[in-house]
């Protein structure tokens, strides 16, 4: 019985939320709670999940293209395994998302439809935690009580999507991006606050609609998290992100499009058994100057395993 309420503990402590959307930048408006908790060391995770989302997205102003609706279903796979990385506690991530795009616009004013389905860009991820939160193994767990964890990752995004230059909408990129992010993690009780600051770099897109060659300033990010655990070791929480940068330069000639946007919502999970749990989420946008502005809802299912189980 001890090691079915340690198992239910983890699981309602670690895991993944994958957020997808269509624009690039879509790495600086995730919102994922608990991404610097604790967990036993050998822990794997696997994730299927399933995610709509709907709005609309803003382009340059050189790009003759407006009254743009996109609907994006997202289906992604995604794997997770907890660290010892010299001491303290760490997780390396990947995740494999496949999407089905559909939208229209239109273009130099004639209206213009997109329907396409393919692999989108995957995501790598290594995070550390440095402080408050030791690599343990399942048995040294049990006594375990968070207080303040604070701790770093470092996500890349790699141009492996699907790609069309001759269409300004796409699943994939065409080029890298890279996000460093700093994270604070404070218990306090049933309540968790979370904190996370990141910056995202890209890479040129040389092969931009076209033939032309689009550049991207750098997103600056921060996220917040309420986070409530309930005695069924089901939790909730309220999610919220900020974003500014993000510039585009298309051939040398910046662009009007800087993003100074704002999202919020809101999670729940819960554990079937001591393997098993679900998850579901949702966001939406508050402000947005320039960029995407869409409606997101998801769901989740995740299997764990190792550490000793």
């Amino acid at each position: 019985m001890a090691q079915k309420r340690i198992a239910l503990r983890v699981l309602s402590a670690a895991g993944l939320v994958v957020l997808l959307t269509v624009r690039a930048s879509a790495v600086a408006q995730e919102l994922e709670p608990r991404a610097y908790t604790n967990a036993p060391v050998g822990l794997n995770f696997v994730l299927l999940g399933y995610a709509y989302s709907q709005g609309g997205v803003a382009f340059d102003p050189s790009v003759p293209l407006t009254d743009a609706a996109i609907r994006v279903d997202s289906a992604v796979f995604a794997y997770a395994r907890s660290l010892d990385v010299a001491g303290m506690s760490g997780k390396f991530d990947i995740v494999l998302p496949y999407v089905w795009l559909s939208g229209s616009a239109l273009y130099a004013g004639e209206p213009r439809a997109r329907d396409v389905a393919g692999p989108a860009d995957p995501r790598l991820r290594f995070a550390v935690n440095f402080y408050g939160s030791p690599a343990l193994s399942m048995d040294e767990f049990a006594s375990y009580r968070q207080d303040l964890i604070v701790g770093a990752s470092l996500q890349v995004t790699v141009p492996a999507g699907q790609y069309d230059p001759d269409k300004l909408v796409n699943i994939g990129t065409n080029r890298w991006s890279i996000k460093p992010e700093l994270g604070i993690s404070k218990a306090a009780g049933r309540m968790t606050l979370e904190l996370a600051a990141g910056v995202t770099y890209y890479t040129e897109n040389d092969n931009f609609f076209g033939g032309s060659t689009l550049q991207e300033d750098p997103i600056y990010s921060i996220q917040g998290h309420f986070t409530y655990s309930f005695h069924n070791h089901a939790w909730a929480a309220l999610d919220l992100t900020y974003y500014t940068g993000g510039r585009t330069t298309l051939d040398g000639v910046p662009g009007n499009d800087l993003e100074k946007n704002s999202r919020v919502g809101g999670t729940y999970a819960f554990p079937l058994d001591r393997h098993h749990s679900i998850k579901f989420y949702a966001s939406t946008g508050v402000s947005t100057r320039t960029g995407t502005d869409f409606d997101i809802a998801g769901i989740a299912w995740q299997y764990r395993w190792g550490a000793g189980f």
